[in-house]
C-alpha cells in the first residue's frame, strides 16, 4: 500500500512531531506539579536527556512514545507498509539507545520510571499514573527503622585488651 500523501507533504508532517514538550509529558508534568513535585525537564547533562527529572528522589522519568519506542503489546506501536525495513532499523536503533541510557543513568544511582504514551491516554489516565510514581517516590524517603546491632557486632578499635587500674 503506498502512503496516501505525497514525500514533501509526509516530510513536512514528519518534521512537525516533537521530542519535547509532548501532550501526554505535559499531562504527566502537570499532575506530578498538583501532587507538589517539583522538577527539571529534559536535562541534557543525563544520559539520554530524561522528560522529567526529580533530583531530590534520585529518579528520572521517560514518557515514551509507543510508536517511535515500540511499546509491546501495544496496538499504536505498529510499523509502517512503507519503508518497513527503514522503520524497523530506526526503531530497533531507538530501544538498544534507550537501553544504554538506562544502563548509565542506573550506574550513575538513577532510578528509571518509563511511562508509555498509551498509559496517558485515557481520560484523567495521568491522575492515576501520577498516584503510583508519587507513592513509589514518597516510599523512597521514608525513614527507614533502625535498629541497634548485637552487643558481640560492637567493638572498640582504639582499645586492645588492656586491664585498667594496674
Amino acid at each position: 500500500m503506498t502512503d496516501i500523501f505525497s514525500t514533501d507533504k509526509r516530510s513536512d508532517i514528519m518534521s512537525k512531531i516533537r521530542s519535547k514538550n509532548t501532550k501526554p509529558e505535559i499531562k504527566l508534568r502537570k499532575a506530578l506539579f498538583a501532587r507538589g513535585f517539583r522538577y527539571r525537564t529534559n536535562v541534557k547533562q543525563l544520559p539520554g536527556t530524561p522528560d522529567i527529572v526529580l533530583r531530590k528522589y534520585r529518579t528520572v522519568i521517560f514518557v515514551n512514545g509507543c510508536f517511535w519506542h515500540h511499546h509491546a503489546n501495544c496496538k499504536i506501536a505498529t510499523t509502517p507498509k512503507t519503508n518497513t525495513e527503514f522503520w524497523q532499523n530506526k526503531i530497533k536503533r531507538n530501544r538498544q539507545r534507550d537501553l544504554e541510557n538506562y544502563w548509565k543513568l542506573g550506574e550513575m544511582g538513577w532510578e528509571i520510571i518509563v511511562v508509555w504514551e498509551c498509559e496517558l491516554n485515557h481520560a484523567h489516565a495521568e491522575e492515576s499514573v501520577a498516584d503510583k510514581i508519587a507513592e513509589r517516590l514518597h516510599k523512597k524517603l521514608q525513614p527507614q527503622p533502625y535498629s541497634l546491632p548485637e552487643e558481640s557486632e560492637i567493638g572498640i578499635a582504639a582499645e586492645g585488651n588492656t586491664e585498667y587500674g594496674k
